[in-house]
């Protein structure tokens, strides 16, 4: 088994320097962050912790195979010279996914198409069998990525997607994937200990991620992983990496993290997938409106993701509430640093407070700000008003990263 392993992990755009760091301290080598995600390299050690303990990663994929191509046909050779059958066994079912940024060629389905016939047609002659094609719960997930002139590729060693930790119930639409939402806990300057409360908690994914944060709890303990399902696995060492893992948790206690939101069904739902989680006597909850809540404590991090306007009526009423929402927080939240990540680039024109940062990030395809208000006592609508500083602040430039990942 190679000792040195290349790998990488996409992550959702924006986190990628956070990502990078995260790898690190897990003790990813040769880290590499370029957007959409961060290369480097490891032992299998480090393949298996960065799918169970990555907040940030959204897969962690192996490095199997690279070329140089010019047409499909040098993408169908490339892919049959890979030792397929010595990474799975045929009974496995499969899907491949290709991705491509300037890739000179025309169908990314075709692509796709004869990638699978490689990887068939090298099993049938090893072998004389072939896995089969399963699109939605594959065995074993097979990428590809092509750039202008070269392409890699890569065993998917996660399987589901790691944002999936295993804690939804699904009875409510979570707006926010988990390692975004952990994502933005990091960049807001949040960290265990520190009071945090999101007003309009939905689906709970800030609070859920704040208290495995504050517990050490690992992200993936509770779900399976595709490298599981791989010839290479190894139980006797993916034993030891969960037990280290779980070693290192914290007992379950009350903290300082608080979540509130006026539907009684987002209040049910968070309940419930904190209580799957082991967090439901963590995390403190209620039923409320924002523009009745009062701060738990005298300062502390506020986090929240506000409605999305997509059509005028939306637009409008959101155009009425954030004004409402800029009083409230001059009069009820001085001492604490408020963000707020939105599609909406009018949040901080019309909530009339002056951002001390804000962060270009991605929910998906659709562009985003994380804006943070540090709010003082008085009106912050006038300039030259001091500012605290921010925990962990990084300058950012408020031009979004070239799309360069699908």
């Amino acid at each position: 088994m190679n000792s040195e392993l290349r790998m990488f992990a996409p992550c959702p755009r924006g986190l990628e320097p956070l990502a990078a760091e995260e790898l690190t301290a897990l003790g990813a080598q040769r880290v590499a962050p370029v957007d959409g995600g961060v290369g480097f390299t490891g032992e299998e050690r480090l393949l298996y912790r960065a799918n169970l303990e990555s907040r940030l990663a959204s897969r962690v994929l192996l490095e199997v195979g690279a070329s140089a191509y010019r047409t499909e046909e040098d993408l169908y050779r490339a892919a049959r010279e890979i030792d397929w059958p010595a990474a799975f066994d045929p009974a496995r079912t499969i899907r491949v996914a290709v991705a491509a940024v300037n890739s000179p060629l025309k169908s990314i389905d075709f692509v796709t198409l004869r990638v699978k016939d490689a990887v068939c047609d090298r099993f049938r002659a090893a072998a004389g069998v072939r896995p089969s094609v399963e699109t939605r719960h594959p065995d074993v997930r097979i990428h590809v990525f092509l750039d202008a002139s070269r392409a890699i590729f890569y065993l998917d060693t996660s399987g589901e997607p790691l944002f999936k930790r295993g804690w939804r119930t699904g009875t409510i639409d979570a707006p926010l994937r988990e390692n975004l939402a952990a994502g933005i806990l990091m960049l807001a300057g949040w960290k265990p200990g520190v009071p945090l409360l999101d007003p309009m908690c939905g689906g709970g994914t800030f609070l859920l991620e704040a208290g495995a944060m504050s517990l050490g709890m690992p992200p993936g303990a509770e779900r399976g992983f595709g490298f599981e399902r791989l010839a290479r696995y190894d139980a006797r060492l993916w034993r030891e990496v969960r037990d280290a893992a779980s070693a290192r948790k914290l007992p379950v206690a009350t903290l300082p993290i608080h979540g509130a939101d006026h539907d009684a069904r987002a209040i049910r739902a968070s309940q419930e997938t904190l209580r799957r989680a082991g967090l439901d006597a963590a995390v403190t909850l209620q039923q409320a409106d924002i523009f009745a809540l009062t701060p738990p404590v005298d300062s502390g991090v506020l986090v929240a993701n506000p409605p999305y306007a997509v059509r005028i009526g939306e637009q409008n009423a959101l155009a009425e509430l954030y004004p409402r929402l800029g009083d409230r927080l001059k009069q009820h939240f001085a001492g604490w640093r408020c963000c707020f990540f939105t599609a909406d680039m009018r949040l901080p024109k019309l909530i009339g407070l002056k951002p001390t940062r804000r962060i270009p990030l991605y929910n998906g395809a659709l562009e985003c700000r994380l804006y943070e208000f540090a709010i003082v006592a008085g009106s912050m609508r006038s300039t030259g008003a001091p500012h605290p500083p921010a925990i962990n602040a990084r300058p950012t430039s408020d031009r979004p990263h070239a799309n360069k990942t699908k």
